[in-house]
């Protein structure tokens, strides 16, 4: 068929199936039951209320058991860089987006004062264990107490830590990145004079980036290290990313009832940034090869779901099993072997026995098949 008929055929389907309810409730109110007609018929003749139905065949392929969320992507370590020490900035050596190494300098603060301090420690430093030397050696040859040469020693261990304190500030005036990573931020610029504790840098580490999913309670013997994902950010176009959870936490909230598990996702082409909104779909089980039916053919039956299939042009209810289900398919257990049609649109009116009307199939040689069947009855 040429494709310019094929919107017509949609269309006409479209009508068929909003005609479909009414025309069934039409023909039970007339008082049509099993194939005959009650009051309609004269001289015991029977007339064609065949049910109009519309079927579809059963299929097999892979299908997922899936948990769906939501979460924003953060960085997996991300450290703010704050100064140590005051002083003037005088060197900055990188800027936002230059990847740096654990330990690598950022900036360099003036350290005039803090060297002459180091320097006067220093010299100090070198006095007392001069006349440390001499106060033991004295005391040695019994010319002084013990415990003069014993004051020296202690004053001499508390000037060699106040000299080590006096270093370390120094080596403050050099504000290195305590992680590896990118500089995702610089709050500083030459010539700014900054206090302790003022931030400096901000270094973001972009593998992997993490996202955390809240999860209901009720899914936690579902869920698993391990077990992969499927990361959809809208934000590029719905492009999908490759990830997996990495842990699960250990505990429920008792306040919102759910746990989290954290989502590892690699990128080494650094298309996904921190911040970005994710939809996040967890396969947590799958068959290979499953029995699958549309969820619309299944109705329930005091409780149980079932089926009516055609065979031999009448209807026929079926008790099924299901298992997993996703994108409108449902996993058929039990009660079907895979060759069977099964109704679709139409059985609310139908009980095992009924005659039924194929007026539209979905397995087009099945369809072509009754065709042929039909219009070989009639001649």
């Amino acid at each position: 068929m040429s494709n310019r008929y094929y919107p017509q055929r949609l269309a006409t389907r479209t009508i068929f199936r909003a005609a479909l309810a009414a025309v069934l409730g039409v023909m039970l109110a007339a008082g049509c039951s099993n194939g005959k007609a009650k009051d309609g018929a004269k001289d015991g003749a029977e007339a064609d209320v065949s049910v109009p139905v519309e079927v579809q065949a059963l299929r097999r392929a892979p299908m997922v058991a899936v948990y769906s969320g939501t979460a924003p992507i953060e960085a997996h370590d991300e450290a703010e860089v704050v100064a140590k020490v005051g002083g003037e900035v005088r060197q900055i050596f990188v800027e936002e987006g230059d990847n740096v190494t654990a330990g690598q300098v950022l900036a360099r603060l003036d350290g005039d004062r803090l060297r002459l301090d180091l320097a006067q420690t220093d010299a100090n430093l070198r006095k007392l264990e001069r006349d440390y030397n001499r106060q033991l050696e004295l005391s040695e040859k019994g010319l002084v107490a013990k415990g003069t040469a014993e004051n020296a020693k202690f004053d001499l261990d508390a000037l060699r830590a106040a000299h080590d304190s006096a270093r370390l500030e120094l080596s403050y005036t050099e504000i290195r990145a305590p992680i590896a990573g990118v500089v995702s931020a610089r709050h500083i610029k030459v010539g700014n004079t900054i206090k302790p504790n003022d931030p400096t840098f901000r270094v973001t580490n972009l593998d992997p980036l993490v996202a955390y999913v809240h999860v209901p309670e009720k899914e936690f013997r579902k869920l698993a290290a391990g077990q992969t994902v499927d990361l959809v950010v809208d934000a590029l176009g719905g492009q999908h990313f490759d990830a997996k959870i990495s842990r699960i936490s250990p505990t429920v909230d008792p306040q919102t009832g759910t746990f989290r598990a954290e989502v590892e996702v690699p990128d080494a082409s650094r298309r996904l940034k921190p911040g970005m909104f994710a939809r996040i779909n967890i396969v947590y089980e799958r068959r290979e090869d499953a029995l699958q039916i549309p969820r619309t053919a299944i109705i329930d039956a005091d409780g149980e779901p079932t089926v009516f299939i055609v065979a031999d042009g009448k209807a026929e209810q079926r008790q099924i099993e299901t298992g997993l289900a996703n994108s409108g398919w449902i996993e058929v257990v039990k009660g079907l072997t895979g060759d069977e049609r099964v109704v679709v649109i139409g059985q609310a009116g139908l009980k095992s026995g009924t005659a039924v009307k194929v007026v539209d199939d979905e397995n087009p040689a099945v369809a072509t098949t009754d065709k042929a069947q039909a219009a070989a009855k009639t001649n």
